[in-house]
């Protein structure tokens, strides 16, 4: 096992990896920007190095700087955490080539999955049911894009294959704005990702976001831990999860859970991923796979009683799993909110001074953050903040406490999502189950009709 960790990563995920290491009795050694000096988990750790001034391009994304940390500190592996360079292959590369381990995936695994075709192309190898689409990247021709979309028929979504995170994606209704929009894509897929390819997938009107939980390691063993509903998003970014989905058929879920973990055998790979689909009309459809922790992975921890990040590290350090497929037993229901610096209905980003932090308490719940009184959340990163956590027995008994744990919460200073997940988890149509991705964003639009129309 490793003696020294470096966490290349900041906020509540930076903290969250250090705990699972302090607990396996390994030191920790932090990189942080200016921004970040007061942090919590810059106090906690063993060690900490500032690697450059507040932009995350002169900081955590400043691989040279985050190696020569490790360098001088005498780290022995590297854990990314989740964004910034998690799911860069180069830099899983370079922490390889410079003697250190990658707590993630090989560098040719990620890179096989983070060009959605070849991640296409192995799922369909491996039997993982895709959305039916482009045999890979789009030709030239003109001719032959028109003849493909009307073989997949409309509508259909033009996606870049370096893309992610929402970006890089337009929907294309008619034949008539089909070329255009696939022009487009390719040179926002040039100017984002430095990768002008574009693939076509069928669009869904109305599907679920449903993913799958996997642990692999270098000996060609693979579990999946249950699935995740993260349907609740807005413009592609997910706002609430849970674990597991309702309304979905056991049988349905336990097939395409066995089919995620061959795919893993198949592919060799190592570490925590996770298999993302649409799912509708009882049909699931692999759309993507991330190759790192995601940042809804407590749920997954509370329905299986599994320490994600200490399975990885676990993994990394070359160990075997100990868990078999047969021992993964799902007990109870998850609900995670993400708890954004935001104006809770405007969406705009709310920097600044915490003058005031309480979290809540009680039976089943967590709170996964960084911040104090006093903390200045800085406006240079994501606007998350911490991640409250429901488990109960039922989904029902989940969403009770999490309602409990939201009007017990307070941040006060700057603003907050709270009021919407509050409202949210009083709304009818997600305490019944099931929403689509499309149902946060059609409420949103009504509301606002609402507003105006007073």
């Amino acid at each position: 096992m490793f003696e020294k960790i470096l966490i290349a990563n900041r906020g509540e995920i930076a903290l969250r990896i250090q705990r699972a290491c302090r607990e396996m009795g390994i030191k920790t050694v932090v990189v942080h920007s200016e921004a970040d000096t007061e942090a919590k988990y810059v106090k906690l750790a063993d060690e900490s190095v500032c690697i450059g001034p507040a932009p995350s391009s002169a900081s955590y994304l400043n691989i040279p700087a985050i190696i020569s940390a490790a360098e001088v500190t005498d780290a022995e592996a590297i854990h990314p955490g989740y964004g910034f360079l998690s799911e860069n292959a180069d830099f899983a590369e370079r922490v390889e080539k410079s003697g250190f381990v990658f707590i993630g995936p090989r560098p040719e695994t990620i890179r096989l999955m983070g060009d959605k075709v070849s991640a296409k192309d192995a799922m369909k190898a491996a039997g993982v049911p895709c959305v039916p689409g482009s045999d890979g990247a789009l030709p030239e021709d003109p001719k032959e894009i028109v003849k493909i979309a009307r073989a997949v028929g409309y509508p259909v979504i033009i996606k870049a294959a370096g893309g992610g995170g929402g970006r890089g994606m337009r929907v294309v209704h008619t034949e008539a704005a089909l070329l255009n929009a696939v022009t487009m894509t390719r040179t926002e897929a040039q100017a984002a990702f430095g990768n002008p390819m574009v693939y076509m997938e069928k669009f869904l009107e109305n599907p679920r976001h449903i993913e799958f939980q996997v642990l692999a390691d270098s000996h060609k063993n693979a579990v999946w831990l249950g699935e995740r509903d993260c349907s609740m998003q807005r413009r592609h970014q997910k706002i609430i999860e849970e674990a597991p989905a309702p309304e979905i058929a056991r049988r349905l879920i336990t097939r395409i859970g066995d089919r995620c973990a061959e795919a893993c055998r198949k592919i060799g790979y190592r570490g925590a991923g996770t298999f993302e689909f649409l799912y509708e009309n009882n049909e699931f459809y692999f759309i993507e796979m991330n190759t790192r922790l995601q940042v809804e992975h407590p749920v997954t921890e509370f329905i299986t009683g599994i320490d994600l990040v200490q399975q990885q590290i676990r993994v990394a350090a070359g160990e075997k799993l100990t868990l078999r497929q047969r021992d993964i037993a799902l007990k109870g229901h998850a609900i995670e909110c993400r708890i954004n610096a935001e104006d809770p209905f405007k969406f705009t980003p709310s920097p600044g001074r915490i003058v005031s932090y309480h979290p809540p308490g009680g039976p089943g719940i967590r709170v996964d953050s960084h911040v104090y009184s006093g903390y200045m959340v800085p406006p240079n990163y994501d606007s998350m903040i911490g991640k409250l956590i429901a488990y109960g027995d039922t989904r029902d008994q989940a969403i009770r406490r999490m309602r409990i744990a939201l009007s017990e919460m307070v941040v006060e200073g700057i603003k907050t999502n709270i009021p919407l997940h509050l409202e949210l988890m009083h709304d009818h149509r997600f305490v019944k189950g099931g929403t689509s991705i499309h149902y946060l964003e059609h409420k949103l639009a009504a509301k606002d009709e609402a507003v105006k129309g007073k």
